[in-house]
């Protein structure tokens, strides 16, 4: 799915990333942890294509594809998408019709036919009803006005009518309650599927205990200093970032 080798990247010639070297293998989710300001966010917007990125050394390789030599929006129609971390408003622009725009360029530009209006809304009330979303959101400008959890729960709903091959959650989890947090890991957790794999970006255990991640990574200083399993998790939880990037160091 996902090989990311010595990844080095940089923003207004400031050196983020400094070495990345993760491979996330079909049908897996892989959480990012990490001390803030280590790269975690930069890593992925160097995925997604942002431009004010500069890689400066390494590669990505996405199902077999040079990912780095693609424009953001043939990253999207190969399946790869991003949930940010503060999603953004956009007044005057509505939601369902933002959301079926993105979807049918995706399908155009694979071939496929596209969504009447009808036939949409039918897909995006379905998605909504799943993640306990009010429809009127649907007839609402994007993130205009919503909750920071109805914000989160916008960004899943993107997902789940998107439907990517990698999803890169930027700290979808930050600011959610407790209900909020299991409603949008559901949403996660419905689209599992060997042809679909996460990168979990988050400092939160409560998120983990839900997604049940198969690899844990560190970055700190802008390397991995360590990998492993979901226990990795449970040792930062208990002893915190400081010892584990100090030893690697």
């Amino acid at each position: 799915m996902l090989e990311i080798r010595g990844l080095a990247a940089s923003i207004e010639d400031k050196p983020i990333l400094k070495g990345i070297d993760i491979t996330v293998p079909d049908g897996e989710i892989h959480a990012i942890m990490g001390p803030n300001g280590s790269g975690k966010s930069t890593l992925g917007y160097v995925l997604a294509g942002r431009e004010e990125y500069e890689v400066t050394a390494g590669g990505v390789t996405f199902n077999g594809a040079d990912l780095l030599a693609m424009e953001p929006e043939e990253r999207a129609v190969a399946g790869i998408f991003l949930a940010f971390q503060a999603p953004i408003e956009l007044p005057g622009v509505n939601n369902a019709n933002f959301l079926r725009t993105a979807l049918n360029a995706i399908r155009r530009a694979r071939g496929e036919e596209e969504l009447d209006a009808a036939q949409f809304l039918k897909t995006a009330r379905a998605a909504a009803k799943t993640l306990a979303m009010k429809e009127d959101l649907l007839k609402r400008n994007v993130n205009v006005g919503f909750s920071g959890g109805e914000k989160k729960r916008n960004e899943v709903l993107q997902m789940a009518i998107l439907k990517p091959r990698l999803a890169i959650l930027d700290e979808t989890d930050s600011g959610l309650d407790i209900d909020a947090l299991r409603i949008v890991a559901d949403g996660v957790n419905a689209l599992r599927s060997p042809d679909f794999s996460a990168l979990v970006i988050t400092h939160h255990q409560r998120l983990l205990d839900l997604l049940v991640p198969n690899r844990v990574h560190v970055l700190a200083h802008g390397r991995i200093v360590r990998s492993g399993g979901p226990e990795l998790a449970l040792e930062l939880e208990k002893s915190g970032y400081a010892a584990m990037v100090q030893e690697a160091a």
